[in-house]
């Protein structure tokens, strides 16, 4: 391959035009970028919820705060709160933010334990600022509230956004079907997009954003497809949009049911609702009942439904071609990781760009470090189905008892037995966040790190109390949820729909 001059992009949604926006403001004097799509595919859109990492991928792409969120309806996110994981009855926030003051030796939630132990702590979620601005529905956005927070937004809204943005720095546009991929017979690299109409746009670099579909990495190329069904059973989902709720909560839920787990997601001016479930255990028409009779405002649209398989391509950039989003690979919604996935990817081209032609130790290493983030965030996931103690219905039992990877396995070992969490500062889910979850899901460690006994009770209380009056201090000089989103990024139009 010679020097890259032309990048296409098969596919528009969030995925396509967020890899659009990026490489056009970044590398648009360098290489010019088309995105092909047609209107006439519809979209999953269920990309609603999202994770903290965005915000900083926005400031990179110069996009404004106040502005996006404006565009898209969107609200503020600091966690999820899970009901009925466990047991039934239960509810805990995994939020955003860190949890208290760890040292040298061990983190903050060794002496949490000791204090539980001793009488001297209340609720582990009370030392975290985030939980608890989540709980109170007040957080001060911007840099001046030094919050870890993430968005609620309209997918559809989203993706329009973007494209702007895209076509603003430069990349083209182009509405169409894609009919075929040209494939060279010399060294297996795709040559050009062939569309409906006969249009022939060739390219030096692919990227795949053609969702489930994966038109060019799969139909193409031929890539093969690692399942993870066997440790993550669920694999259909329903959605379906609400009116709006009086109560702004600035976070997503995640209730259990029987068969799966319904999200609800409020946005400046609808919500989103979800049901994600496994096919073996319950029919698309009970799915579909049970969600319509747990929304919590009336519906404005048809339920969707979809399958899915959970896992990823067995290479994420194969030859010339890249694929970012769902045609690389999916991990359900649980944990909001599908939008940070694609911006991963992106952020991880963007870095090994091949300017200069396709180098077999970018390849190789781009598909080491996807596989091993994916696979660490599939960890994650399956440890909220893992971690359970019900036995009220058959999804859940399996749950309970299913084999999990080796790498979860010792985790949890080691966690149960000291109290330690093993992990890389490389991950994406941090030691607070696993702990939140465990904590929450009933995983109480065996005992707790032994420097943590060189405090005495008073010393221990007086620290655990000085740090929950800290956080109470905080949140409550912050504006409401309410307040915060009509001073600084109040929707442009209330009647803005899903698109």
């Amino acid at each position: 391959m010679d020097r890259i001059h032309q990048v296409v992009i098969a596919g528009g949604g969030t995925s396509g035009w967020l890899a659009a926006s990026a490489i056009a403001k970044l590398y648009g004097k360098q290489v010019e970028v088309t995105l092909v799509d047609s209107a006439e595919i519809g979209r999953i859109g269920v990309g609603e919820a999202t994770i903290p990492p965005l915000r900083n991928f926005h400031r990179l792409l110069g996009i404004q705060e106040p502005e996006f969120m404006s565009a898209t309806q969107a609200t503020f996110k600091l966690g999820i709160e899970f009901k009925h994981w466990a047991q039934r009855g239960d509810s805990y926030i995994h939020s955003f933010g860190i949890t208290g003051k760890d040292c040298w030796a061990c983190d903050f939630h060794h002496f949490w334990l000791a204090g539980r132990e001793k009488a001297l702590a209340s609720e582990f979620g009370d030392y975290c600022v985030e939980l608890q601005s989540a709980r109170k529905q007040r957080l001060l956005p911007g840099d001046a509230g030094n919050l870890n927070y993430a968005y609620h937004l309209d997918a559809g809204l989203y993706a329009e956004f973007l494209r702007h943005h895209a076509l603003k720095h430069g990349c083209s546009h182009v509405d169409g079907k894609i009919e075929r991929v040209e494939i060279t017979g010399s060294d297996g690299y795709i040559d050009a997009l062939v569309l409906e109409d006969g249009t022939r746009i060739q390219g030096d670099l692919f990227i795949d954003c053609s969702g489930f579909r994966a038109l060019l990495i799969g139909s193409a190329l031929n890539v093969g497809f690692e399942s993870y069904g066997h440790f993550l059973p669920c694999d259909s989902a329903i959605t379906v949009q609400s009116t709006a709720q009086d109560q702004l909560r600035p976070y997503t839920q995640a209730i259990a049911q029987e068969f799966g787990w319904q999200w609800c997601i409020p946005l400046q001016n609808r919500v989103g609702n979800g049901l994600v479930y496994s096919s073996q255990y319950v029919t698309d028409t009970v799915a579909g009942e049970r969600l319509l009779q747990n929304l919590f405002t009336e519906p404005l649209s048809e339920p969707r439904r979809f399958r899915y398989r959970t896992g990823r391509r067995k290479l994420a950039w194969h030859k010339n071609c890249v694929a970012i989003g769902l045609s690389g690979g999916f991990l359900e919604p649980v944990e909001s990781t599908s939008i940070h996935l694609a911006m991963s990817a992106i952020l991880r081209l963007l870095k090994l760009f091949p300017r200069n032609g396709i180098s077999d130790l970018a390849i190789t290493t781009f598909n080491e470090q996807t596989r091993g983030e994916i696979e660490r965030i599939r960890d994650f996931i399956i440890l909220h189905y893992k971690a359970t103690e019900r036995t009220d219905s058959a999804f859940w039992r399996h749950c309970n008892t299913m084999a999990i990877p080796d790498s979860l396995a010792g985790r949890l070992a080691l966690f149960r037995e000291t109290g330690v969490l093993s992990g890389t500062e490389r991950e994406l889910f941090q030691i607070d966040s696993w702990v939140q979850v465990l904590l929450g899901q009933r995983v109480v460690p065996n005992d707790y790190h032994p420097i943590v006994d060189l405090m005495s009770d008073d010393e221990l209380g007086k620290f655990l109390l000085s740090y929950k009056k800290f956080v109470e201090t905080r949140v409550s000089a912050f504006p409401t949820h309410r307040q915060a989103i009509e001073r600084y990024c109040k929707g442009r139009s209330q009647t803005d729909t899903c698109a």
